[in-house]
């Protein structure tokens, strides 16, 4: 969820039953998101588990990104770990695989400097360019939110995350919003948030 979304009523959202929400924080070097602290605030105080995505640039620096993630969710008491956002849509199609994964590998180990559990998002010709060339399978170390319209998503990996749908309704939201659900029960989401939240 990001500024694109207006002023969600997270009332409604909360009373809808969703238990988490993706906030749109920052994006390459310098931009950050005008809606992130309200919608942090709203979301927070309606009881809903709350995390921050970065929207990673391919021409950007991986310690850039990263420090203008952490500026960004500075003084946050974030539920879920950092989500770094890295597909192909939306970035300059002329930079190697190799330079890419470089920032990225910056970026997160950057993030974990400072104490933060990271999850990347991506689909699955990002998961099989990016992630697994540096990551290898998803583990405990680095998380996997993973974005596919087939059921399951990726067959015998350890996805934590899935976004299943980019038109869904909730009360509270105009328009379209992306659907995610977490693999597995209610006490292993529990039992997530527990051991995954974004500051340690």
């Amino acid at each position: 969820m990001s500024a694109h979304n207006g002023t969600p009523d997270f009332d409604s959202i909360a009373a809808a039953g969703i238990d988490f929400v993706y906030l749109k924080a920052s994006e390459g070097e310098s931009f950050r998101d005008t809606g992130f602290l309200r919608n942090y605030s709203q979301a927070r105080k309606n009881g809903i588990a709350v995390g921050a995505y970065h929207f990673f640039r391919f021409d950007c620096d991986g310690r850039s990104q990263a420090l203008n993630m952490l500026q960004t969710v500075n003084g946050c008491n974030l539920d879920l770990p950092l989500a770094i956002d890295i597909e192909e849509a939306g970035n300059p199609a002329n930079f190697s695989t190799e330079l890419i994964i470089s920032r990225l590998e910056t970026m997160v180990s950057y993030l974990r400097a400072y104490g933060y559990r990271v999850i990347v998002y991506t689909n699955k010709n990002g998961y099989t360019r990016f992630l697994l060339p540096s990551f290898g399978e998803p583990d405990e170390e680095t998380g996997l939110w993973i974005c596919s319209f087939t059921n399951p998503p990726l067959p015998h990996k350890q996805w934590s995350l899935w976004q299943h749908s980019h038109k869904g309704r909730i009360p509270g939201v105009k328009g379209d919003v992306d659907m995610n659900t977490f693999n597995g029960d209610s006490t292993a989401w529990s039992a997530w948030l527990d051991r995954v939240g974004a500051e340690q």
